[in-house]
């Protein structure tokens, strides 16, 4: 399977943080979604990636290019939501339109406008008047209307209501369906993730813990809960992290089917990819 986006060996050193050898691809046809605590260096990635920042370990190819030497070439063809907005918010819809028709050879205005419509965006209305729900719509419509190859997204379900994130979830889905686009997203909605993501990578205090399929995850995994006598009995090796709660133990499993037949302890319980992170993030080993 060929891979749209090959990140090698990513280091990268601040005063107070430092990105640890970040290894991942992303197939084409794929939505990667990249999870992890505030500061744990999603940001730091997705920014190294679109080589907003300057990096001195490590390779990045985006379409099979090293993302530094053909950085022009692939900008053109690649769709871009950032936290902290790009563009001017005494800009109207159609002041946008303009510009980006100036700046991408395939922008396509009548999608553009289509939607504009689809989400009751105003053409005319400076974006600064916009909700955060509004913004959010508008920097979706701006990234997918020069019609990349690839969607780079930071939280671009942030401020969307129920129905507006499903809808925003579907186009992410038509995107990929002709197996030759991607899609890495970074989001702490992971229950967004858990309806759209083919992998999960996690990173933690700047380091990867895993990149792992969705379903291995949601299938293969478990939340052992059991008592302080029955922790005791569980071989270290056995488990990857434990929280220890008031009445309870929750140890999670990587494979909840080996532990059963290894254990007798029945109550496991199918954890969500948010469970999951937590127990990393907080539990022990």
């Amino acid at each position: 399977m060929e891979n749209i986006l090959e990140v090698k060996n990513l280091s990268k050193k601040y005063n107070n943080f430092e990105l640890k050898n970040i290894n991942f691809n992303l197939p084409k046809g794929m939505i990667m979604g990249l999870i992890g605590e505030n500061g744990a260096g999603k940001s730091t990635t997705i920014k190294s990636i679109l080589n907003l920042i300057n990096t001195n370990i490590g390779e990045i190819k985006v379409f099979g290019l090293d993302n530094k030497k053909n950085e022009k070439t692939i900008k053109e063809e690649i769709g871009v939501v950032l936290d902290d907005s790009f563009l001017s918010e005494v800009l109207t819809p159609s002041d946008i339109n303009k510009i980006m028709k100036k700046i991408y050879k395939k922008w396509d205005e009548k999608l553009y406008f289509k939607y504009l419509e689809d989400f009751k965006l105003p053409k005319d209305k400076k974006s600064k008047e916009f909700s955060s729900g509004m913004r959010m719509k508008l920097k979706i419509a701006t990234a997918i209307s020069h019609h990349p190859k690839l969607l780079i997204l930071d939280e671009p379900t942030s401020g969307l209501d129920p129905v507006a994130r499903n809808d925003i979830l579907d186009i992410f889905q038509d995107f990929i369906q002709d197996e030759e686009h991607g899609i890495l997203v970074s989001s702490h909605i992971t229950s967004d993730l858990e309806h759209i993501a083919d992998y999960i990578t996690f990173i933690s205090e700047g380091e990867i813990i895993f990149t792992k399929t969705r379903d291995e995850l949601l299938d293969n995994y478990g939340i052992v809960k059991c008592t302080e006598s029955e922790f005791k009995k569980i071989n270290n090796s056995d488990y990857l992290k434990y929280r220890k709660g008031r009445y309870e133990y929750d140890v999670l499993v990587e494979n909840k089917l080996d532990f059963k037949r290894k254990y007798d302890i029945q109550i496991i319980d199918k954890p969500s990819i948010e469970d999951i992170m937590l127990i990393y993030i907080k539990g022990e080993k």
